[in-house]
């Protein structure tokens, strides 16, 4: 019997890939089962956080739009059109969607069934490899050669930032996986696996794995009565193992399990079932994997309810900076999302201090400052804040600053359960003297700028790196206004700052060795904060300042900014862009290393490349005090 609408689906289908590998005969097979959705302008097709479909889609009319959420604000990163796949994520991941599926005009989609579908995947070569790459690739079609590895956005491309995600995070598995021998007795294995609370044992012999039971050959060998319990591990164990190396990333994993169709991976020694066995990757271990995903992060932020929640958390931000590092990814991308994580701690800590206080009295703006402002803190360092509340009357003024006294104490107490210790110069906003109004702060700014250095100390610097974590942003562009607006041709003002920016000249001495401690507990070891990051962080300040560049609060990106307002320094900008980057992946590796701030690094531990490297971060520090020297008509300690 002739089925026109699966003839018509058939033919919208042929059209496009992967289904242009298939005959049409299976063509018109997947299409009898296609499920026909309308969407309205605005519909929601699924959205972050659903459990995952048992298809998935392809426009056939209208536009689709994939978009993620982070503090509220919807962000576009792709938009998929007349024959764009989309929601294929039920093929790679068992968790729910990360993205959400949205119809921006009417929109007309299919619905493939997975069950349906599955079996053309596995058949089929061409169909395989246009899903594989295009989840490799990041885009709804990997054949495009215009956005080829890139995510879409009506505005923004992605090149890095998204694609990344799914790529770095290295997977965590067992390295000590429960074995047996091929002539082990299935009731012991079925044992063992008991014990262990696991679901899969490998066979081996000798040390080169030769297969696997799991709980599945459990139930449909075993318990099925096709085999007894007595029967010998060799007869229902599943041979060959998918063997692969060792260092495996996430997208990698998926990509087997998929190619495979299997739930478990040894790793061993080269990749090959020839090698020493040295672990097992589970599809739980994915899923654990995929829970470090930095917008998961975000999201279990945003649940979390106690100060151990978060500190959970943060423990997860700092294994994500590790692999991170590890894949080599750009540490200027793991910044970013470090820095974002690390708002969202502060603000969940101040939205659970607000829940037990009950509503502010008045408006307010919470913000980080100093390496949490400029959203550099990858380690856990300390933490350094402000609160600035809105103008009230004065018969309120002390009732008012008594409750954000109190809701700061909540906050920062919460934060430092979590592991940020609180600032030992006490530039926090629990502290009475940085709890304060808009007109006191901006009396407080004058008074930096105007008369530096007379009663203020060295702390002050750090309050001109803010970012909010909280509250108003109105409250934030005041503070920026006013400084701006002071600071304009202020020579006093940039003669403090340059000084000191100078205060720590290049860290190598005559002979161009090293200048290390030279006693007290961190004797012999190099001050990488103070003698290296410190003259970087400082000169950066002072430049953008000067140069009235607004809205750049990272090192690196204030170096990059000025690299583009001053072309005749470009190039020594762009040097001290990529020294801050590299002194501050030696900082983190040490702090990594040893679960310490990584200021001090021994340098007996560096190789010869790598001190090499670290010196040659000395030569920018050296010519962009030269520069500030001059251009502010400066001397050394002057």
């Amino acid at each position: 019997m002739k089925n026109p609408i699966a003839e018509r689906i058939a033919d919208f289908l042929k059209n496009f890939p992967p289904f242009q590998s298939l005959a049409y005969a299976e063509l018109f097979h997947i299409a009898c089962e296609i499920r026909v959705f309308y969407l309205e302008k605005g519909k929601i097709l699924f959205q972050i956080g659903d459990v995952c479909h048992d298809s998935f889609y392809i426009v056939v009319s209208g536009a689709i739009g994939l978009s993620v959420t982070s503090d509220a604000e919807e962000t576009l990163i792709d938009k998929c059109d007349e024959g764009d796949i989309l929601g294929l994520r039920p093929f790679f991941a068992k968790n729910n969607y990360l993205m959400t599926a949205k119809a921006r005009e009417e929109s007309i989609v299919y619905a493939i069934p997975l069950k349906i579908f599955q079996p053309f995947v596995t058949a089929n070569s061409n169909v395989l490899s246009f899903l594989l790459e295009s989840f490799a690739s990041n885009t709804r079609n990997p054949y495009d050669q215009e956005h080829r590895g890139k995510l879409i956005s009506e505005n923004i491309i992605y090149k890095e930032q998204q694609a990344d995600i799914q790529y770095f995070q290295s997977i965590h598995y067992s390295k000590e996986p429960i074995m047996a021998s091929q002539d082990a007795i299935v009731k012991d294995i079925a044992q063992m696996m008991t014990d262990n609370i696991i679901g899969s044992v490998i066979i081996k012999n000798g040390n080169l794995p030769i297969g696997i039971v799991t709980d599945k050959d459990l139930r449909s060998k075993i318990a099925t009565g096709h085999f007894p319990i007595t029967t010998v591990a060799s007869k229902i164990m599943t041979s060959p193992v998918i063997t692969v190396p060792e260092d495996l990333s996430l997208a990698e994993a998926q990509l087997y399990m998929l190619k495979y169709n299997v739930d478990y991976l040894c790793v061993t020694e080269d990749g090959s079932d020839k090698s020493a066995i040295r672990g097992i990757i589970s599809e739980n271990d994915l899923v654990v994997a995929q829970a470090n995903n930095p917008g998961v992060i975000i999201k279990e932020v945003k649940r979390a309810q106690t100060a151990k929640d978060l500190k959970r958390i943060r423990e997860k931000l700092t294994e994500l900076i590790a692999s991170s590092i590890q894949k080599d990814i750009p540490l200027s991308h793991i910044m970013n999302i470090s820095g974002e994580i690390n708002t969202a701690i502060s603000r969940r800590a101040i939205d659970l201090a607000i829940l037990e206080m009950g509503s502010p009295p008045a408006r307010f703006a919470w913000l980080s400052i100093g390496s949490q402002g400029r959203k550099e803190q990858l380690l856990l360092t300390d933490q350094d804040s402000m609160l600035v509340f809105e103008d009230v009357a004065q018969d309120k003024y002390r009732d008012v600053k008594d409750y954000f006294l109190k809701l700061a104490r909540r906050a920062t107490s919460t934060l430092e359960k979590v592991g940020y210790v609180p600032s030992p110069d006490g530039a926090v906003a629990s502290n009475i003297i940085w709890c304060k109004s808009l007109t006191d702060w901006i009396k407080q700014y004058n008074t930096w700028i105007n008369t530096p250095g007379e009663t203020t100390d060295v702390i002050s610097t750090i309050f001109f790196d803010y970012e909010i974590a909280f509250g108003e942003s109105a409250i934030e562009e005041a503070i920026t206004e006013i400084i701006y607006k002071n600071a304009k041709t202020n020579k006093l003002f940039f003669d403090y700052l340059g000084n000191d920016a100078l205060k720590k000249p290049p860290p190598l001495g005559f002979f161009r060795q090293f200048l290390v401690e030279e006693g007290g507990e961190n004797k012999d070891t190099f001050d990488i904060k103070s003698r290296a990051l410190t003259p970087l962080i400082d000169a950066g300040r002072l430049l953008v300042l000067s140069q009235d560049i607004k809205g750049v609060n990272s090192t690196y990106m204030r170096f990059k900014q000025l690299a583009v307002a001053d072309s005749r320094n470009s190039e020594l900008f762009l040097n001290c862009a990529e020294a801050f980057l590299t002194l501050s992946e030696f900082r983190t590796v040490e702090g990594l290393k040893n679960d310490s701030n990584g200021q001090f690094i021994n340098l007996e531990e560096l190789s010869k490349t790598d001190k090499v490297k670290l010196k040659n971060c000395f030569i920018p520090i050296k010519e962009v005090q030269e520069l500030i020297k001059n251009r502010f008509k400066l001397t050394y300690f002057s």
